[in-house]
Formats: structure tokens, sequence, C-alpha cells
């Protein structure tokens, strides 16, 4: 982990000023902290044969990371501790609450079913699993399903596909596809036809561009209508697709700690979340992979506010843009917007 870009805790430096957070970018297995993973190996009578310390290893991301493809290592031990029904409902259970603990008030988990079928779990089985634990908290969250950038694995992400039209509902389910993976390997313009398709099925998407590859891989999500663009922060590589995504109002996903640590952005100083904001562009906050980076979206924000000046106006205005961007119905963006009121108006006092 960077340690040294995103604090653990407040400064005297900043002020944030209000905490109804909205994270729409969460991976459900990058979201497994070392306390979730024991909770969910001791009820699998599961062994885990190594130390604090190695396991802490084993979920968060090294110092040394290089690039996105080392990021993604980290993700071969909590997905083992996600292989059968117990596990994959409980953990939606766990991250739920925790995020609700840090003060969200509305999330959006995503994740690859195709992943989760080691044991011998149909697709099906694994989303009826997500499912369950999703009706088990207490936190409002929907459900994103992930296409995976790869060879050989075609045939597994239109089932993924074909569920998402299945099960696809406005709130309270599944409410959008993604793709994520290694997008310097696997080109976004080769998934096409999946997306393609979902805009012909008015199926809601996003898509991960302009992270590991160029403006270029976010001018494709764009062509093929999404929505949203999970991290997008390459975009400042080419002004024609900037302008496009402003005109367009498309939603960036932005993930400060996470585009750092996969050098997505090499120096922090030059972070353009900000930047974005205050030209009109379409922006959210979000954590990505919080137990695999160690960070919050608290921190996400403190760390805005410290280093870009990010005023309390522009918090608001943030937490205003995730609540537009979210995939869910106009009644439940209502609420969230009268619960960022009440709590503004409570600190203003």
């Amino acid at each position: 982990m960077i340690k040294s870009v995103v604090p653990t805790g407040a400064s005297k430096k900043g002020k944030q000023f209000f905490m109804p957070y909205i994270d729409l970018h969460v991976h459900l297995d990058g979201a497994i902290t070392k306390e979730i993973a024991k909770k969910l190996a001791q009820m699998q009578k599961l062994s885990l044969p190594f130390s604090e310390e190695k396991l802490q290893s084993l979920l968060s991301v090294g110092d040394g990371c290089q690039s996105l493809e080392e990021f993604l290592r980290c993700f071969a031990f909590p997905l083992s501790l996600l292989q059968t029904p117990e596990g994959i409902k409980e953990a939606v259970y766990l991250v739920s609450e925790n995020l609700k603990q840090q003060g969200l008030i509305y999330a959006e988990l995503r994740f690859a079913p195709q992943l989760h079928t080691q044991k011998g779990l149909t697709q099906q089985q694994v989303l009826q699993a997500a499912l369950e634990g999703m009706q088990k908290t207490t936190l409002p969250v929907n459900l994103i399903l992930c296409l995976m950038r790869g060879k050989d694995n075609q045939s597994q992400n239109w089932e993924t596909a074909y569920l998402a039209k299945q099960y696809l509902v406005s709130d309270g389910g599944v409410v959008a596809l993604d793709l994520a993976g290694a997008e310097a390997s696997y080109p976004t313009k080769d998934f096409a036809p999946f997306f393609q398709w979902a805009q012909k099925e008015k199926i809601p998407f996003t898509i991960h561009a302009g992270e590991a590859a160029g403006a270029q891989s976010v001018a494709c999500a764009l062509e093929w209508g999404a929505s949203r663009i999970g991290h997008g922060v390459r975009i400042l590589e080419d002004e024609a697709v900037m302008e496009q995504v402003k005109k367009r109002g498309v939603f960036l996903e932005m993930c400060p700690t996470s585009n750092l640590q996969t050098r997505a952005v090499a120096n922090p100083k030059e972070y353009p979340l900000v930047s974005f904001l205050r030209q009109g562009i379409r922006v959210t906050v979000n954590t990505d992979d919080m137990a695999i980076e160690g960070t919050t979206l608290k921190q996400e924000y403190q760390w805005l506010i410290e280093n870009f000046h990010l005023t309390r106006q522009e918090q608001k205005e943030l937490l205003r843009l995730s609540v537009e961007a979210a995939f869910t119905t106009a009644s439940v963006k209502k609420q969230l917007m009268e619960t960022i009121h009440q709590r503004d108006h409570n600190e203003a006092l």
C-alpha cells in the first residue's frame, strides 16, 4: 500500500464537514477485511494455518505494487473464502454492515459470479446467495455483475450477461453490468458484442476503462452507451474524450488510492478528480477495494480535502453526483438526498 498517499485518519489541515457517504464502486472480494476473513473461515470450517501478519499480507497489496496486473493478484485468497453459498451470503452481509458502520447510507457491491464457481456452484447459485446476503443487511445495497476480461471465458461472460437480464430490477437486487479485469491485456474494444447487446436489452452498465489502458478504452465504453465509467482517470490524456465524457454527462467512478497504487496516476499531486469536478465533469468518489488498499471512503475524502482544498460545497456536490449516478429508483435517490441535506443542516447548526 502507498502509505503516504491517503492518511489513516483526519488531519487538522482540512475539515470534513459531514459523513453521509455513498460508494458506487466496491468489489466484494476486495472488501474482505482480516476480521471478515476470519469469520468466513470459521463458519465454513476452513483452517487459516498462518500468522496474523501473513493473513494481512494475503488480503492487502504490498508497498511496491507496480501495476493493475500485480494488484489483481491480491484477490486469490479472499476469493477462496467465497466459494460456498454460506460464504458468499455472509460476505455480502458482513461487507455491507462494515460499510454502514463507516457512515455509508448507500452502496453498490460488484462481483463476477464466474469467479465463485471453483467448488461447483453455478453462477445462478452464486447470485442467489449474494441476494440472500443483501436481504440481511440494514444498509441499502444493490448488486452489479461483472463480466471478466480474459480469454476462453466468453461462454461464462454470456452466462453472467443473461443472468443480469433475468434478475434485473430497478432497486433491491441486480441493477447493472460491468466489465472488470486486466484492461491492458484484454482491450475494451474486444468486448463490444456484450455491451451492444446490453444496450439493446436496456440493461444499465458501467465499464472499467481508462485505468490500465488509455483514453481510447473509455471512448469504446462511450460508444456502446455506458452511463458510468469505472475509474476513467486516464481521459486526461485525450481532450476529445474528456469533452465527450462531459458532453454526454457520463459519470466517472474515481478511486484515488486504487488509482495511485496501480500506477494509473503516477504522481499524487496530479490526481485529477478535483480538477475534473471543477471543469464540470461528473465525478464520484469511491474506494474500489478498500481491504486490499487499506482505505475507507472517509479517508478518500479527507485526502482530497487536504491535498486539493476540496470545499464544503464541493463535498456536497460530489455526494449529489453519487446520488444522481446511482443505479436505483427516483424515490430512493430522493430519500438519499433528504438524508444528505439533513446531515448538512445539522452540521451547520
